[in-house]
């Protein structure tokens, strides 16, 4: 018997006798056939593991992704690490710690879980933040649900300048909750244009900067949404020095914590932001930590708030969520921490700094334009008519941006999307430059 898998058939006929049901396929019975047709197999047959490691090294070997200069942005981006990131993340105390249940015996995890906490609380201008979710992307479709149960309504609205990807997440979870999306389309600014809100809105999403690199003007949003839900999705760099969305009477902030501390690792894991307004606690998915005295007056910590549905909340669980990218956030506490606010500031101006030039010199190549005319950060789409060419042009020359199909995806064509961070050298930017320059004005 394998010892990896630990039932026998005789185990496996025992307990569905035990449960009154005839085979394993009956357990899945409660699962809408519309929904089933969904699934779909995994990429890799039924192989053993010799294999599948020879096929996956094959894969790999065909990629030069090693070589690339990652120019790369569009959700995730590639910013410098500290040192001590790493350093504290490998303690074993940390690594190998899972669910804090027990204070007695928890209080450095959730120390600093309170303490990511409040460094989420302050970037974003809000009131209170849970003890951080998967990602991005699923953080900010239950920030949708979080407005549905509050205030109603069905339909959501969703800017065309939405990171694609996401958006793609936020669909699948809308669907299964029966609310529409509705665009939102955006100006030659690259800036959302919102003209009529339909009366069962229950959330407008705004993403910050949005997924053009452009900085979105959040002043008066909420003023005409109502009882709606303005929901900001941002990045947490760029709130190093933008205003916060806190200050624009946002009801829910999330985004992507990749940036704090966190390696590109081929897409993950990754980190999700959530913070909210305090009348909607009892509403917000997650875990909370908070801070307390005992019964001899000494400062602990606790499990403040866990509204899931392992709990006694059961059907009446604000979410399915019941657990935090614990060893994620902890990177993005000690980022935070060993930066502080002027740190993030100057990483985010260096950032923007090297962005502009590199724009600058992109578009005095002839040909070359900027897709939208709108403030950026570090983040900008090049509109140029063969822009495949352009960008296979670039990787021959080692350089990796994001392509045209993405930003297809949000109806702009012949473009692709450059993202600058503070790692990017002078070189580089030559680099960049130099192999863009054989294809000026051959439009």
């Amino acid at each position: 018997m394998n010892p990896y898998i630990p039932h026998t058939r005789r185990d496996i006929e025992e307990m569905l006798s035990a449960v009154g049901l005839p085979d394993v396929e009956a357990l899945f019975s409660d699962i809408p056939e519309e929904v089933r047709r969904r699934f779909q197999p995994l990429g890799l047959p039924p192989r053993d593991e010799i294999w599948v490691h020879r096929y996956i090294t094959g894969l790999s070997q065909r990629s030069t992704g090693t070589k690339l200069i990652p120019f790369l942005g569009a959700g995730l981006y590639d910013h410098y690490v500290p040192p001590v990131v790493g350093h504290v993340l490998s303690r074993s105390e940390f690594y190998t710690a899972y669910t804090p249940y027990q204070p007695e015996i928890s209080q450095g995890t959730l120390t600093w879980m309170f303490e990511y906490q409040t460094m989420v609380c302050e970037l974003t201008g809000m009131e209170v933040a849970n003890a951080s979710m998967y990602d991005g992307a699923t953080a900010l479709a239950e920030a949708v649900y979080m407005a549905r149960r509050t205030v109603g309504g069905k339909a959501v609205l969703v800017p065309k300048s939405l990171n694609p990807n996401v958006r793609e997440v936020l669909a699948t979870y809308v669907w299964a909750a029966g609310l529409e999306l509705v665009d939102v389309p955006y100006d030659e600014q690259g800036q959302l244009t919102l003209s009529e809100i339909p009366e069962d809105t229950c959330a407008l999403i705004v993403q910050e900067p949005n997924f053009f690199g452009v900085v979105e003007d959040l002043s008066s949003l909420k003023e005409r949404l109502g009882k709606a839900f303005l929901i900001v999705y941002v990045n947490p760099i760029a709130l190093g020095v933008l205003e916060p969305p806190g200050k624009f009477g946002a009801d829910v902030v999330v985004g992507e914590g990749q940036v704090l501390g966190l390696p590109l690792s081929f897409g993950g894991p990754l980190l999700g932001i959530f913070a909210t307004k305090m009348e909607y606690l009892r509403r917000m998915p997650g875990r909370v930590s908070g801070r307390t005295v005992d019964a001899e007056g000494k400062e602990g910590y606790v499990m403040a708030f866990q509204t899931r549905e392992q709990h006694i909340r059961r059907e009446e669980a604000t979410s399915n969520i019941c657990t935090n990218s614990a060893l994620c956030a902890l990177a993005a506490t000690v980022y935070l921490a060993a930066l502080g606010p002027e740190g993030l500031k100057r990483i985010a101006l260096l950032s923007m700094e090297r962005a502009h030039d590199l724009a600058e010199r992109i578009f005095s190549l002839p040909g070359f334009r900027p897709a939208f005319s709108g403030p950026f950060l570090y983040e900008f789409a090049v509109s140029f008519s063969e822009a495949e060419r352009a960008v296979r042009k670039l990787r021959e020359a080692g350089i990796a941006v994001a392509g045209p199909a993405l930003l297809e995806k949000c109806g702009v064509k012949n473009a692709f999307l450059v993202a600058v961070t503070e790692k990017r050298t002078p070189e580089e930017l030559d680099l960049f430059v130099r192999s863009l320059s054989s294809l000026a004005g051959k439009e």
